[in-house]
């Protein structure tokens, strides 16, 4: 059985392996030691939290399979983005140049910098490992988060947002990137991308262009790309769209890549869950259908994907004394869940 649970010091040589397997582009897991295990550190504090409202916390979770004690992903969230330091984006907007003498009307895509996401929640930093990879996992690390923000709203914006890796190559070329390399920063982008990811992020500020940019003065190719995902990300994406997330015209200022958004409460997996007390039966919730299940516990969180049986006539939860022992609950205490849908 998998479970999902919050990560732990223990856990450091794990998350560097899925940060060197994660590769280039995938910003929030830099290959560093001391910033991995400040996210950690991060983490931990942020589970051990009493807040009332979103700050700077950090939940990050592990996938760990329990017959062989391996972390085998990693899932996270950061409560309100942009309050220790700037959260940039740029805006793909339009401009209208006409003129009625003339007779000539021009719609123009620009990109406009901005910081409008400050203070919004941003799901983050999910990574399945390649043997792992099959079933429900992947599906199970990003639902999973949204199960428990619903449980513990408090601590979490209404605005949920998820920055989508853009198009690179094998080595780390980015089309867009490559464009504002040749023109403002003289800096490939494998190195501008990991100084963002070790939150070394002064010198955006300092040479990004500040006035729009005219899409059509890009290379054929950056315009290509923009608001483009990863071929390897279009998994990621595409479970997202189908919890109800869009992109509303924001992309990365490194790749060029879609940031997607949704409102919590308007999230397929947040409205479909459902909170109940739980009673331990084998041979009951063997009969059941599979659930998404988390515990009501922050700094004990857990999680499971497995069998339950919902009682609406006794309004409890079935489940089994595997399922009960990996939440680290006992008969009477409550559980979240969502259904696994047959697609899934």
């Amino acid at each position: 059985m998998n479970i999902i649970r919050p990560i732990r010091q223990s856990d450091y040589s794990s998350l560097h392996e899925i940060a060197v397997e994660s590769g280039i582009g995938f910003t929030s897991l830099p290959v560093n030691e001391e910033l991995l295990k400040n996210k950690i550190e991060r983490a931990e504090a942020g589970f051990t939290s009493q807040v009332s409202q979103p700050g700077c916390e950090s939940y990050l979770f592990v996938m760990e399979d329990t017959q062989t004690g391996k972390v085998v992903g990693t899932t996270g969230i950061e409560a309100a983005v942009g309050l220790d330091d700037a959260f940039y984006h740029y805006h793909l907007g339009k401009v209208v140049h006409a003129s009625r003498e003339l007779n000539i009307h021009n719609t123009v895509d620009i990109l406009t910098f901005c910081n409008d996401y400050t203070g919004v929640t941003e799901i983050c930093t999910l990574f399945l490992r390649e043997c792992a990879r099959g079933g429900i996992n992947g599906r199970f690390l990003s639902k999973v988060r949204f199960l428990f923000m619903m449980e513990h709203r408090e601590r979490f914006s209404e605005t949920i947002i998820a920055e989508m890796r853009g198009v690179s190559d094998e080595e780390g070329r980015s089309p867009f990137w490559q464009w504002l390399e040749e023109h403002f920063f003289s800096m490939d982008f494998p190195t501008a991308d990991y100084l963002s990811g070790i939150g070394n992020k002064v010198f955006i500020a300092e040479l990004m262009p500040k006035y729009p940019i005219y899409v059509s003065l890009l290379s054929q190719r950056a315009q290509e790309v923009i608001g483009q995902v990863h071929e390897k990300t279009r998994p990621a994406l595409q479970l997202l769209q189908e919890e109800g997330f869009s992109c509303r015209g924001y992309v990365d200022i490194f790749d060029g890549g879609p940031t997607v958004e949704a409102n919590l409460t308007h999230i397929r997996t947040a409205q479909e869950s459902r909170k109940l007390p739980i009673i331990i039966d084998d041979q009951t919730a063997a009969q059941g259908r599979s659930y998404y299940i988390i515990n009501t516990s922050v700094d004990d969180f857990r999680a499971v994907a497995t069998e339950m049986v919902v009682s609406e006539e006794q309004q409890v939860a079935v489940i089994s004394r595997q399922a009960a022992a990996a939440l680290n609950i006992s008969a009477g205490e409550y559980v979240r869940f969502a259904p696994v849908h047959s697609k899934n």
